[in-house]
């Protein structure tokens, strides 16, 4: 199983966690749960990003499994192309100014190799920032699917993207217990 298979997910039934873990296992708890007959609307969420996840649930174990593999792009592996594949190198193309190309031109090692020290340099520099808003955006677009509609859902909004840790646990404090818990494990890097 690839680790785009494994991603960690947590689904909800209603407003109670059902189940935690890797796609396959909780989209099977979900399937479960809904032949089951449970009671609140059954949501997926992506523990790295805060968004939804769709599940297909039709079929055996391994309909399932097989369809979820083909939607993270397992079915074939990607074709071999030019270039140095080994190295992870992708071809993509780049649309700068002229200005720009007789820049990067006159680097040590062209154009591909300044843009590849351009890119480093901004990812060390902005990645704690770039960090921090991604936990902000998966905290957010959580809230907004499974506490939009609960007491204190714009402050606690406010006090996230302000990184305000107290202001955002005392807005939070009266919302179901597994959606509280799960809104500030996503929050918590966005908070720190």
């Amino acid at each position: 199983m690839s680790d785009r298979l494994a991603n960690a997910c947590t689904a909800f039934d209603g407003d109670r966690r059902l189940a935690a873990g890797p796609l396959i296992e909780v989209a099977l708890a979900v399937k479960a749960a809904t032949a089951a007959g449970a009671e609140g609307p059954l949501l997926a969420f992506d523990d790295a990003t805060g968004g939804l996840v769709d599940l297909d649930l039709r079929g055996s174990r391994a309909d399932i499994a097989a369809r979820l593999a083909a939607a993270v792009g397992e079915a074939a592996p990607p074709p071999q192309g030019r270039g140095r594949p080994s190295l992870g190198v992708v071809a993509r193309e780049v649309t700068l100014l002229p200005r720009h190309w007789e820049w990067l031109a006159a680097q040590p090692g062209g154009a591909s190799a300044a843009l590849r020290r351009l890119v480093d340099d901004a990812r060390r520099t902005g990645g704690a920032k770039q960090h921090t808003r991604a936990a902000q955006d998966a905290a957010f677009r959580f809230m907004t699917a499974m506490a939009g509609d609960l007491p204190g859902y714009e402050e606690a909004t406010r006090a996230l993207y302000a990184k305000d840790r107290q202001r955002f646990a005392r807005h939070v404090a009266t919302w179901p217990d597994d959606v509280r818990a799960y809104a500030a494990t996503l929050a918590e890097a966005a908070l720190a």
